[in-house]
């Protein structure tokens, strides 16, 4: 669908039209711009009504809690939203495989057992034969491992699955060609279709679960929830052998200075996760510490399923505490057991780690020993 044509519905779209959508199971492509409109907006108790229903429906009360483990600091975009772009003097790391230990040390000692490994865009500072020696150190005592790191080749993506890294995550940033180019300047990621096709290669590479997300503020809000749905039911229908992971981050304090262009206000990133869980009803939805804690417990429930906690976005800021520049400013500064005691306050279960390896019969501590 045209930009013209989904801004002609949403402007055109009735309370009538909102109260069918909101009866629809499952929620169609117009009933899901139904709910992403402004007629929905005296409707959100009962769309949030109903996300909490499926949410529970779903994943009953339980919220998985990951943490991401940045390797490197280093990147060859210049990228205007991002603490790690190309341009930018700032002190930059990459971690030995044994300093990765030593944070993931610290992460295991407070529970988890899910990790996100995190790094910029820099092939050789992050090539593929680091990341399955770091995968290698850490898949005896860690039970998942995703990335969200670099694009690669369909086989890089192949022997990443082969070392026991399970989860891909890899966000579009902005589904809009023309936003996209005003930020993504230079490097690998200034060719928008390279990027949007990428996840696809990671589907095919037998990921289990995949994750996508745009950045909110760079776009009008609206454009960017329909595109990411979009983008989630198609690999769900294509990749059904892989979980999908929706994210919905918004811009934070920054060393690129990037400005929020497009703001995404409190209420409209609540009715963006709602009609989410209506139109993606078994995917995960994810809120990291870019949002306040008051925020994101109230989210917890309604649509959220998974959450980050006690988080650093720098090499090296659990254990060595590295004067390393960070990719963005935290919101939720709680520590990982100050959010798990939230979620338990309010009668949630806390699940430190996203699956057992036993269920997939492959791996064993013997084969990386």
């Amino acid at each position: 669908m045209s930009r013209e044509r989904l801004w002609q519905r949403l402007a055109r779209t009735t309370s009538n039209e909102v109260e069918a959508a909101l009866q629809l199971e499952p929620l169609d492509e117009n009933g899901f711009v139904a709910l992403l409109s402004g007629a929905a907006i005296p409707y959100l108790e009962a769309l949030a009504q109903r996300a909490e229903a499926i949410t529970r429906q779903r994943f009953g009360r339980t919220v998985q809690l990951y943490a991401p483990l940045y390797l490197s600091n280093e990147c060859v975009n210049r990228c205007t939203y991002c603490g790690f772009s190309q341009e930018l003097e700032i002190p930059r790391v990459t971690l030995s495989v044994d300093a990765v230990k030593g944070e993931a040390d610290h992460l295991y000692a407070e529970g988890f057992r899910h990790l996100l490994l995190v790094a910029g865009e820099s092939p050789k500072a992050v090539s593929l034969d680091y990341l399955v020696s770091v995968a290698h150190a850490l898949r005896p005592r860690f039970s998942s491992l995703s990335i969200e790191v670099g694009t690669f080749k369909a086989e890089g993506y192949q022997r990443l699955v082969s070392a026991g890294i399970d989860g891909l995550t890899l966000y579009q940033e902005t589904y809009q060609p023309d936003a996209y180019r005003t930020v993504h300047l230079a490097g690998p990621k200034h060719d928008y279709q390279r990027r949007l096709e990428a996840i696809e290669l990671g589907g095919l590479a037998g990921f289990r679960a995949l994750g996508i997300g745009a950045l909110l503020g760079l776009a009008p809000w609206q454009l960017e929830a329909f595109a990411l749905g979009q983008q989630g039911r198609k690999l769900s229908l294509k990749y059904w052998k892989s979980r999908i992971a929706v994210s919905f981050p918004r811009i934070r304090d920054n060393a690129g200075g990037q400005l929020v262009s497009h703001p995404v206000s409190d209420r409209a990133l609540f009715q963006m996760i709602c009609a989410m869980r209506l139109y993606l009803p078994d995917a995960e939805l994810v809120l990291s510490t870019r949002e306040p804690a008051t925020l994101r417990d109230h989210l917890v429930g309604v649509g959220i399923t998974r959450m980050s906690a006690g988080s650093r976005t720098n090499p090296g800021g659990y254990s060595a505490h590295r004067d390393s520049g960070e990719q963005f400013a935290i919101e939720d500064t709680r520590s990982a057991s100050e959010v798990a005691e939230a979620l338990l306050d309010r009668g949630f279960e806390p699940v430190w780690k996203d699956f057992d390896r036993s269920f997939i019969g492959s791996y064993t501590d013997s084969e990386v020993a």
